[in-house]
């Protein structure tokens, strides 16, 4: 069975910024048939390469109803914040990504009050990534980048790389 719902392209708009910049991705996706429930699209900075522990959910936005056709919105997430990234790990190559997951509505039992209750499942089934990397714009900072990063005195140079885009795609969109 073919994927209901195809990215199309993901634009990173503000590319190269600074480290405490806002992320800003334009996102074009088609629906092959209506969407009842929710899309939720989630931006993850990875903090550090041991452990995802380290991993911030920057944002996430609920798209839906869906319906067929081709779509365009503007996602903006604030930057990962530095005291939960390990300090070895600010300077250097990360990885940011971006996950889509299906809301789907299921009902569960009926209490004694007699309220029905529901609630939400997430099927993630879109993963992609993209390498960040994170340097200093200061040439001799670059050469002798101290121990602890100056955030506050110098502005990390963040540029996101286009050609090594990581895409996962997971099993198929379940309606």
């Amino acid at each position: 069975m073919a994927s209901r719902v195809n990215i199309c392209a993901v634009d990173i708009l503000d590319n190269p910024s600074t480290f405490s910049s806002q992320f800003k991705l334009e996102i074009t996706f088609e629906v092959f048939e209506h969407l009842p429930h929710d899309l939720e699209w989630e931006l993850v900075y990875v903090g550090s390469a041991e452990s995802s522990a380290y991993d911030q959910v920057l944002d996430s936005v609920l798209v839906g109803p869906v319906p067929e056709g081709r779509h365009k919105f503007v996602f903006t997430a604030d930057a990962p914040e530095p005291s939960k990234i390990p300090q070895q790990d600010i300077v250097g190559v990360t990885v940011l990504l971006l996950r889509c997951k299906y809301n789907e509505q299921v009902s569960c039992d009926i209490l004694n009050d007699g309220i029905s209750y529901s609630h939400l499942i997430f099927q993630e089934f879109i993963n992609l990534g993209w390498f960040v990397s994170n340097d200093y714009e200061d040439p001799e900072l670059k050469e002798n980048a101290p121990s602890k990063p100056l955030l506050d005195k110098v502005n990390l140079n963040q540029s996101i790389c286009f050609s090594n885009v990581l895409n996962s795609n997971f099993k198929e969109l379940v309606l």
